[in-house]
């Protein structure tokens, strides 16, 4: 009997271990691609719930807006924002990076800091230069209609091309998290399901969004 006991603290102890030290999903949040007056609100309450990393991804957009928005930030969150155009913002804000929209885009003239990259095409991630040179990537379409199928993303991943440094975006939703873990995605980018649930043309009460974002955080672990 005491021979099973400690058998069963160890295997406690152990698991307790393994937990501790498990590399959970990053939960990446991309912006909606126009500006709106509950924006800095809503982001920054995401932050405070646990976001690990905002992209800011206002394509075709004047500088100033994205300036006043970041402004708008609290400063202790600027560490955990990418931006994907006028990279200037990352100096002048110190945020976490800038990214590429493809991995075969050169490196902005005299550019030093940390880059992620959007990848369009899986068969791409083959490339390890491409996996060296960027913090990590954002696998387009993922989980898209037309994108790729369950065969060809569980081939790529029994091949490492999905590994922790590649994340998951497309169609990333509350139902398919617990397969971009089991596939080996390094984290999940959510968007539109994310902001379907706030229509920022009629409503200025976000609560819905919020509670829908805590939720992803929660399977994520």
């Amino acid at each position: 009997m005491i021979f099973f006991e400690e058998n069963v603290k160890k295997l406690i102890f152990f698991t307790n271990f393994a937990l501790f030290f498990r590399k959970y999903m990053k939960l990446i949040v991309m912006t909606q691609p126009d500006f709106f007056v509950e924006e800095d609100k809503i982001l920054s309450t995401l932050f405070y719930e646990g976001m690990d990393l905002l992209h800011l991804y206002k394509p075709n957009s004047e500088p100033i807006f994205s300036e006043r928005l970041l402004s708008l930030i609290p400063e202790r969150f600027h560490k955990k924002i990418v931006v994907h155009e006028h990279f200037y913002l990352r100096n002048e804000f110190d945020l976490a990076a800038i990214n590429l929209e493809d991995e075969t885009d050169a490196t902005p003239s005299s550019y030093k800091g940390k880059m992620s990259c959007t990848c369009n095409n899986l068969n791409n991630l083959a490339n390890k230069d491409v996996k060296k040179r960027f913090q990590y990537i954002l696998l387009n379409k993922t989980f898209t209609p037309g994108g790729y199928s369950i065969d060809e993303l569980e081939r790529a991943a029994s091949c490492d091309l999905i590994n922790k440094k590649v994340y998951a975006m497309g169609g990333v939703t509350a139902d398919n998290i617990a397969l971009a873990d089991k596939l080996g995605f390094g984290g999940v980018v959510v968007r539109t399901d994310l902001w379907s649930r706030f229509n920022r043309h009629y409503h200025t009460d976000y609560k819905e969004l919020i509670q829908y974002f805590i939720k992803l955080k929660k399977i994520i672990g």
